[in-house]
């Protein structure tokens, strides 16, 4: 039904359980680089493979590079020279004394010629072990961090940025988990380093030793820089964060910026993150760019120094000087770029330490407030919903939103909520498909506390419809949908045929396939809220929540958007929040709120008996309906009684014309059109009464 392009194969997403529950953190009371090595211990086999293949690079590469001096020596007849050096060079060549002439020769090349291959292939399985587990905890701690987010509470998402947590679930993410192969990397660096280190003391351990104690110089040299790295990339990720998260809403703003003529102002803001984050960039790259130079100055000086002192280390052995100090200081050599690998290996390691600490917070559980999920199955509505005594402020806030809240809603009636401008209302419907909690009082279904139910379950009972609605930018199909996958083309159609959208949809260039652009921006305000009611319709839900579904739509499109809703709510249990009074007159119920209390609770006569406040409210809206719509409604009125005159008139004809028509089946077609005058009669004064109210 849907085009793959839209919808995931399930079968190759790792599915998260339907019921929200508090995730299972890698995090617990760990340190953020505990947390990364458990996330890791998951992949044994590729952790395994990258150490291993690694190491077999570092051993082959170590043995190859002191084959190469002594078979080139042998190759070039310098066999006496060998003999008089480091017992090294018999134990290399030992396999080969055997075979003769030509034959020895080439089997020492090809022996050389076979290690050098090894290390590379080990080297290139390394690299490849190395991305695959990267990829892996990248992926790992992604879908860790999605499965954080998803399942906190809707608290967490008013303090925290859309951009930035776009950052944390992305770059951050991945440059955490670059710090594990980063380290693994640097463990291969070390074990490589002292394979040569081996090689080297079997040669001369007191020109290894002189070494060991000299070229250290350049890691002492390194720290303070590592160091800095350290602080420069905790600041970037800081102004990276900040970026990412303000452009996100200024993209979102862009209407409200060109509107308030401050394209300048937020140029200039966001050309000062620029501007800061080019110059961490080049201090990072500064710092990180004189390691490797400053080192090799280091390690040049200590060759020297090893030179002379090999002058008095061999002063007896003379003739195989040459041989000796060529071997080692090609080993010498080839271990120098190694040492300066440790120190970058060290330097990266320092730049990712606070995307790691980023990602450690994120995936954190015990600084977030999670919904605790109920273990009883909702097995649909039967008695109703009650609020009792219902109490609520916002986390961290000491302002009393609602205060003693008690309303019934029984099934299948209607309760509608009806108040000035943070009376509580949206607040009161939030609670519940337990968006939040009540902070005293209970909600009950059934007569059993909303708490115990699955959540799940009783939110997807639940249709909502706001007034700002969300949709996703992909086709009108995948929107109506959503939330009920497996619906089919004909209830989809249907559904869109009951909310007064079919119509909008087949004028569309690709009907239901076609793309509707980030939320929704290609159609109308009025179409959005008919696609809302369009997916309430599909999802089919038992209870109904709307929340001023139309206040911010044209006359025309709240028309339509308020047909589509008493459509929707027919035979449903409906909690409604009003902006328009006259379109709450047939509700069962209508609490009127003020200040996050109750004040006055009854039906629309009810209520206007007692001359309160929902009466005061009527009245203003009357009067500022007459202000805002006087002329439109007068010539609403005026057209409507010139329908009606006319229908009159040919009503009144026909009744002259029947008074003397005698014929049996003339009398019934006028009869007929008399009837069908009466009925449009009848729309005239709906007109009428519509325009009136």
């Amino acid at each position: 039904m849907f085009p793959k392009t839209y919808i995931p194969n399930q079968a190759q997403v790792t599915m998260r359980p339907q019921s929200p529950a508090i995730p299972t953190s890698p995090v617990g009371n760990l340190t953020p680089r505990q947390m990364l090595w458990r996330v890791a211990r998951r992949y044994p086999f590729k952790i395994f493979a990258s150490v291993i293949t690694g190491f077999s690079g570092a051993l082959f590469n170590g043995v190859g590079t002191a084959l190469v001096v002594p078979i080139m020596l042998s190759l070039l007849g310098q066999d006496a020279i060998l003999k008089q050096g480091p017992p090294i060079f018999q134990l290399l060549l030992s396999p080969f004394e055997d075979l003769p002439g030509i034959y020895r020769y080439v089997a020492m090349a090809l022996a050389a010629l076979l290690v050098i291959v090894l290390k590379n292939i080990s080297n290139y399985l390394s690299a490849l072990a190395s991305g695959v587990l990267s990829r892996a905890m990248t992926s790992d701690l992604q879908r860790q961090g999605l499965d954080v987010v998803l399942g906190v509470d809707l608290e967490y998402f008013s303090q925290a940025q859309v951009g930035e947590l776009m950052n944390r679930l992305g770059g951050e993410m991945a440059r955490a988990a670059s710090a594990i192969t980063n380290t693994i990397r640097l463990c291969i660096t070390i074990g490589t380093v002292l394979v040569f280190l081996c090689l080297l003391l079997s040669i001369s351990w007191q020109l290894t030793l002189v070494a060991t104690v000299l070229l250290p110089i350049s890691s002492l040299a390194s720290q303070i820089l590592v160091k800095k790295s350290k602080k420069y990339s905790r600041k970037l990720t800081q102004i990276n964060s900040q970026y990412s998260g303000g452009l996100v809403e200024l993209i979102s703003g862009v209407r409200l910026v060109k509107s308030s003529v401050t394209e300048n102002k937020e140029y200039q803001r966001f050309a000062e993150y620029i501007q800061e984050r080019e110059r961490l960039n080049l201090n990072i790259q500064m710092n990180s760019g004189i390691i490797a130079p400053m080192g090799e100055v280091i390690n040049i000086s200590v060759l020297f120094i090893l030179v002379l002192l090999a002058r008095v280390i061999f002063q007896g052995q003379l003739a195989s000087l040459a041989a000796i100090m060529v071997t080692y200081l090609v080993l010498l050599n080839r271990l120098l770029p190694y040492i300066s690998q440790i120190n970058s290996g060290r330097n990266q390691l320092a730049q990712v330490s606070a995307s790691v600490d980023i990602v450690h917070n994120l995936l954190r559980t015990d600084n977030k407030s999670f919904m605790q999920n109920g273990v009883t199955s909702y097995r649909g509505l039967v008695e109703g919903i009650e609020f009792h005594n219902v109490s609520f402020k916002y986390p961290g806030s000491h302002e009393q939103v609602l205060t003693d809240v008690n309303l019934k809603l029984p099934k299948g009636t209607t309760l509608a909520l009806v108040g000035s401008s943070g009376a509580g209302k949206s607040t009161l419907v939030d609670l519940a498909p337990r968006f939040f909690d009540p902070t005293e009082g209970k909600i009950l279904i059934n007569g059993k506390d909303l708490k115990s139910f699955d959540i799940a379950q009783v939110r997807k009972s639940m249709g909502i419809v706001g007034q700002e609605t969300f949709l996703f930018n992909n086709t009108v199909r995948y929107n109506i949908a959503y939330g009920n996958f497996g619906a089919s083309d004909d209830q989809i159609l249907e559904a869109a045929k009951r909310a007064n959208a079919y119509q909008f949809i087949m004028n569309l260039p690709d009907g239901l396939d076609t793309m509707i652009g980030d939320r929704g921006v290609m159609l109308s305000g009025g179409q959005r809220q008919r696609l809302a009611i369009a997916r309430a319709l599909v999802q089919n839900p038992e209870i109904l929540i709307l929340d001023e579904a139309t206040s911010a739509l044209d006359t025309v499109s709240e028309r339509l958007v308020q047909e589509a809703i008493d459509e929707l709510s027919r035979d449903r249990t409906t909690l409604v929040i009003a902006h328009r009074l006259s379109t709450v007159r047939k509700a069962d119920q209508i609490a009127v709120m003020e200040k996050g209390q109750v004040v006055e609770l009854g039906s629309h006569e009810e209520l206007l008996i007692q001359g309160g406040r929902y009466s005061e409210l009527c009245q203003l809206q009357l009067h500022d309906d007459k202000d805002s719509t006087g002329e439109q409604k007068n010539y609403e009125i005026a057209d409507v009684s010139y329908e009606f005159r006319s229908n009159l008139s040919a009503l009144t004809g026909l009744l002259s014309i029947l008074e003397y028509e005698d014929d049996k089946l003339e009398h019934e077609s006028i009869t007929e059109k008399m009837f069908e005058s009466l009925k449009k009669m009848l729309k005239d004064l709906e007109r009428l009464e519509k325009a009136i109210h």
